[in-house]
């Protein structure tokens, strides 16, 4: 039977998210004792576990947590010190959905450090934090001037010549000068990192003889992924490991390099029934994880569980650890995985107005932060791209596939069928901000546009594959996405075909072309610069190895890849009419939009049969800046779909005197020559090519 105390906690519901007993959870030092404060709204008892520091399997003490009502349990002890070990024993009714377990030891959910004594068997560690940040401030890098550039922390710098053998794949590689340097002449802005939380590799890759590379499996949200230190500190132990986090992030603010986590709130590393209890379900399973009222799973991530954060408890825990990532470790910004699963209420339906999301908005402790949503989930419903609302920027998968199909699976028709599926209209749209899918109190830079991203083909794997080869992740081939709407234009996989392959560095340099001149917030993925091969695997999460690492030794023509990728990024700082922050209006003038004009190949607006026959694949899109706080700005991009090569006459605009060429896909190295065209003027293009040029 349940104490007196416990019921009375369950008579009173907690009054939102925000409801003061939820303040304080995890360890606070203060007078030299540590207060833990843990919710459990169906637990019996709690018990605090001590460790010996280096034994982790000899209990030096322990104590019992109170309840303190709502759900709270607390305990005010001196052994809760800078480098406790410690886990939490918690025991509670059996009842269907309940999973208490009292001789289980969890992780404590606010813990800052961990350490571990094999599979599954972790101890929490306290931390003191202390850091000094020398006065450096967030970049805060504007959102129409942000460059997303998507990488793994391991990767990046795992085979690096540069960096030293000892920093190889870790936190403070990435802040190494020559990684440093490498970013900055590729011209982004923001490095969005690829899981960072601990995590844990699930059972049936371990068993396989692999591990979860991606981290997408997170174990606490509070704690940095210790093997991504040093092994110098790894050593020290959790407070070196954190310190070197921060180091980190010191080291590429000061660089005017913002820092944004890829962070995975919708599921834990504990999996379905019958998975690991390591934590959130031995504390309170019903509470934690969304589930049938036979205890049953609603899994709507694909992962095994999902976090049910219809609970205040749950949200809370969530919103706490953005706020501490945000502040003490002075992160730039967070990436939502499965976002739509963030949103879902407690009758598991999809609501931009879900507390949660309303919080990450409105939170003053997350004013200064970008959220950019993955917008889907695998639950019914979970598509929700364009969705999320005013502050919120999301991953557009529509742009994605669009551009895609233009430049790759539409050519690929078109050499069989000898005209292309579609035309140009739709492709437009995405280039000039995605209108039909963000509404225009959100403008164009709520879409993150990106070609490629860590799952799926890399950009070389997507012009040179036309299915995926992932026979080396223990799944028959049958993990992935099928439909990628790539094109191996000729061959699938490695030629020494020159055509084939000259062909395959064009449509590369398209892609990256459309990326770094759309309308929007562009993210350019980690060896897309030089062109890295994945072997066509397009689901590599579960490969810790070369074939992942970025490899850092290039050929020429990777190396002229790169510069066409620095020459874009320059060419978008420079030209304010390529990153508008607003959609134009016909009817009046908006500031900082960028007022679009179409032309046809013969320098006529185009007409409607221009936008819809897919016999007409080519356009020439003027753009005209209305500024706030930077010069006046215009330019022409040219696009031609076809593999045929024409002639586009250049349109005579009023005010408008000469074209200077300032960028071609048709060219294997970036010219430097900006020749300057007249208005009327003819100028070749060769097939499926793009021209930028600025109008004077």
């Amino acid at each position: 039977m349940l104490s007196p105390e416990i019921v009375s906690q369950d008579a009173v519901p907690p009054p939102g998210l925000y409801a003061s007993h939820f303040d304080g959870l995890g360890v606070r030092l203060h007078d030299g004792v540590g207060t833990l404060r843990i919710w459990s709204e169906r637990a019996s008892s709690i018990e605090l576990v001590i460790f010996d520091d280096t034994d982790l399997d000899w209990i030096t003490d322990t104590a019992s947590l109170e309840p303190a009502g709502s759900g709270i349990w607390t305990v005010t002890t001196p052994l809760l010190q800078p480098g406790a070990r410690y886990a939490i024993r918690v025991d509670g009714p059996h009842a269907v959905g309940n999973t208490f377990n009292p001789q289980t030891l969890l992780i404590e959910p606010y813990s800052k450090g961990l350490v571990t004594g094999g599979i599954d068997d972790w101890r929490s560690v306290v931390l003191d934090g202390t850091f000094d940040w020398g006065g450096v401030a967030k970049p805060n890098v504007p959102l129409d001037r942000t460059v997303l550039y998507e990488g793994h922390l391991k990767g990046l710098t795992k085979r690096h010549p540069l960096v030293p053998p000892a920093l190889h794949g870790t936190y403070a590689g990435l802040a190494h000068p020559a990684m440093v340097e490498h970013l900055l002449t590729l011209g982004v802005t923001s490095v969005e990192l690829l899981p960072v939380h601990a995590f844990a590799s699930e059972a049936r890759l371990v068993h396989q003889g692999l591990s979860n590379y991606w981290g997408y499996n997170t174990l606490n949200f509070f704690t940095p992924h210790s093997p991504y230190a040093t092994e110098a500190s790894r050593r020290e132990g959790p407070e070196a490991v954190l310190r070197e986090f921060k180091g980190m992030v010191k080291l590429l603010h000061e660089a005017g390099l913002e820092v944004i986590l890829d962070v995975v709130y919708n599921h834990t590393s504990e999996e379905g029934i019958g998975g690991p209890r390591t934590s959130l379900r031995g504390i309170d399973n019903r509470a934690y994880y969304r589930q049938q009222d036979d205890g049953v799973y609603i899994d709507v991530t694909g992962c095994g569980n999902a976090v049910d954060t219809s609970t205040d408890a749950a949200a809370r825990l969530i919103l706490d650890s953005l706020r501490y990532w945000a502040n003490d470790v002075q992160i730039d910004g967070f990436r939502f995985d499965l976002a739509a699963t963030l949103g879902r209420d407690a009758a598991h339906t999809f609501t931009p107005e879900h507390p949660l999301l309303q919080a990450i908005l409105e939170d003053p402790a997350l004013a200064d932060v970008k959220k950019i949503a993955e917008p889907w989930d695998v639950g019914m419903g979970g598509w929700q791209t364009g969705n999320f609302g005013a502050g919120w920027h999301e991953w557009n998968d529509r742009y994605r596939d669009r551009v895609r199909n233009f430049w790759l699976s539409d050519v690929d028709y078109a050499r069989r069928a000898a005209t292309a599926p579609v035309g140009i209209g739709g492709f437009a749209t995405r280039l000039a901000g995605s209108s039909n899918t963000f509404s225009p109190d959100r403008g164009p830079l709520a879409s993150v546009n990106f070609v490629t991203a860590h799952d799926g083909f890399t950009l070389r794997d997507l012009v040179s594959y036309d299915v995926k080869h992932n026979v080396g992740n223990g799944e028959h081939n049958r993990d992935g996405a099928d439909t990628n709407r790539s094109f191996n234009h000729g061959a699938e996989g490695p030629t020494d075909d020159p055509g084939i392959l000259a062909t395959r560095r064009k449509a590369m340099r398209n892609l990256l072309g459309t990326l770094l001149l759309s309308a929007g917030v562009p993210m350019l993925t980690a060896g897309d610069e030089f062109a890295r091969s994945q072997r066509g695997n397009n689901n590599a999460y579960c490969h810790d190895s070369p074939l992942t690492w970025l490899a850092w030794e290039h050929e020429d023509w990777q190396k002229d890849i790169q510069a066409h990728v620095q020459r874009l990024t320059r060419l978008r700082r420079e030209n304010p009419a390529l990153r508008p922050m607003r959609f134009a209006h016909e009817e009046m003038r908006v500031p900082s939009a960028s007022v679009m004009d179409w032309y046809d190949t013969h320098g006529e607006t185009m007409s409607i049969e221009s936008w819809t026959s897919p016999a007409n694949r080519t356009l020439q899109y003027l753009a005209a800046s209305t500024p706030e706080n930077e010069a006046f700005n215009r330019i022409l991009l040219v696009v031609h779909g076809t593999e045929q090569p024409t002639t586009v006459t250049l349109p005579r605009v009023e005010g408008v005197t000469r074209y200077v060429s300032l960028w071609s896909s048709a060219d294997e190295t970036p010219d430097n020559a900006y020749v300057a065209y007249a208005p009327g003027e003819d100028v070749p293009v060769v097939g499926t090519s793009m021209h930028l040029f600025r109008a004077e």
